[in-house]
């Protein structure tokens, strides 16, 4: 068995507010540094970006997955695309996400034909179409019968197929006769997979996590780890989700649900959130407007289950916090500064990539490499002794890995229902 971390959902240069940093050798060094094995292409229907691949990755044999050209790192591509479908019904736009992985070139440029007439492809690499949900997954497998479509960041408030504003209370109501093709959903940042287990309905879907990033340095923030025996395939991934084996899909690598932007209810403007198992408002008490309502809210709009619950057979995850989250609130500083990134080279260098670091090396190891309050924060946040300000309405939330602060805002994790309020 060959052990394989994957991230999925990613973004090129070309995708809305992304990083111009972002073309297919720095992704696969990112990945190198990351730890993992298999990324996404991201926006393979943008016409730049696929000339781009095109010219710069190589078939890994009959795989079904790419190289980049003249590279020996290991690393696979796996064509991908977000594409965001919007269905007008009774006045009502419904719009979602969706992910579609596809083997070949040959499969992308059909594809790309096929949908040319819902909208632009090339004014943004997540495109969006004038159609419904079931009609772009009709289109993707006309295309091939080995395509891959999962919804996206499915409790997000505005674009996820569960979030408060899509207008459907089901994968299969969203979906239609096409929810045949749907075998798994993505969690996103605010929910972890203890959240989607108390909606019994989504029990027949894998639970997936990919970091949907906008830069290199969030690559991997969310992945899932696979066993695959053999020649790793494009096929071999697929069917590890499709089976929903915890033997092939050993676990996913989760955020905490707190630090995701829209976990609770809120509004940004007025820096305003509020806990929806506590606050009994959906308007803002500072201006009066109606409040975002975040995932935990409609989590809890859709469950079944009490808190705790786990399915037979689930897929059991971890929680962490990027490497450079971690140095740099150890150094009080931006996780940008030259300072964090020369630690963080550091202990690449030392354990090889940062997963290793995160959840095998050992506190005195890493301690010898850095520090030891780097050290400190990597072992509390392996044992869940970190405190969380939630995130709201598009604001990440605020990691306290030592316990620095004394605010009531911090939220440990083991004790959600302390936190009401924040401003």
């Amino acid at each position: 068995m060959t052990r394989i971390i994957a991230d999925l959902h990613v973004h090129s240069r070309f995708a809305m507010a992304c990083s111009g940093a972002i073309n297919t050798a720095s992704m696969e060094q990112a990945a190198r540094e990351k730890g993992l094995g298999v990324i996404g292409t991201g926006d393979f229907l943008h016409p730049k970006w696929l000339e781009e691949m095109k010219s710069t990755l190589v078939q890994d044999g009959d795989s079904g997955l790419f190289v980049l050209k003249g590279s020996t790192g290991g690393t696979r591509f796996v064509l991908s695309d977000e594409i965001c479908t919007i269905d007008v019904v009774n006045g009502f736009a419904k719009r979602i996400h969706h992910c579609v992985l596809l083997p070949s070139f040959e499969a992308v440029e059909a594809l790309v034909d096929s949908l040319k007439g819902y909208g632009s492809l090339g004014s943004d690499g997540r495109p969006i179409l004038s159609s419904g949900a079931a009609q772009l997954v009709e289109e993707v497998f006309k295309v091939d019968g080995r395509a891959f479509v999962f919804p996206a960041h499915i409790w997000t408030p505005y674009f996820g197929v569960l979030g408060a504003r899509s207008g459907f209370n089901s994968i299969k109501e969203a979906y239609g006769d096409q929810e045949k093709h749907i075998h798994a959903v993505e969690t996103g940042l605010s929910s972890d997979p203890a959240m989607n287990w108390r909606v019994s309905e989504l029990d027949k879907y894998a639970l997936i996590s990919n970091s949907d990033m906008h830069s290199l340095g969030n690559m991997g923030r969310e992945s899932n780890v696979f066993d695959i025996e053999g020649k790793l395939t494009y096929d071999k991934i697929i069917k590890a989700i499709t089976d929903r084996d915890a033997n092939k899909l050993k676990m996913t690598v989760e955020f905490y649900p707190e630090e995701g932007r829209y976990h609770y209810d809120g509004h940004r403007d007025c820096k305003f959130s509020v806990n929806p198992e506590v606050g009994n408002t959906t308007v803002c008490r500072v201006c009066g407007k109606p409040l975002v309502i975040g995932v935990l809210h409609r989590v809890n709009d859709l469950a079944d289950r009490p808190l705790g619950f786990m399915p037979k057979g689930a897929v059991p995850y971890v929680h962490q916090v990027p490497l450079a989250e971690v140095i740099a609130y150890s150094m009080r500083t931006t996780k940008y500064s030259p300072k964090v990134r020369a630690a963080y080279g550091r202990l690449i260098e030392r354990f090889h990539d940062e997963f290793s670091v995160l959840a095998e090396a050992k506190p005195d190891e890493i301690a010898e490499a850095s520090s030891e309050e780097i050290a400190d924060c990597i072992d509390n946040v392996r044992h869940e002794r970190i405190s969380i300000k939630p995130g709201y309405a598009g604001v990440y939330g605020e990691l306290d890995l030592l316990g620095r602060s004394r605010s009531p805002a911090a939220n440990p994790i083991s004790q959600k229902s302390l936190f009401e309020f924040s401003s």
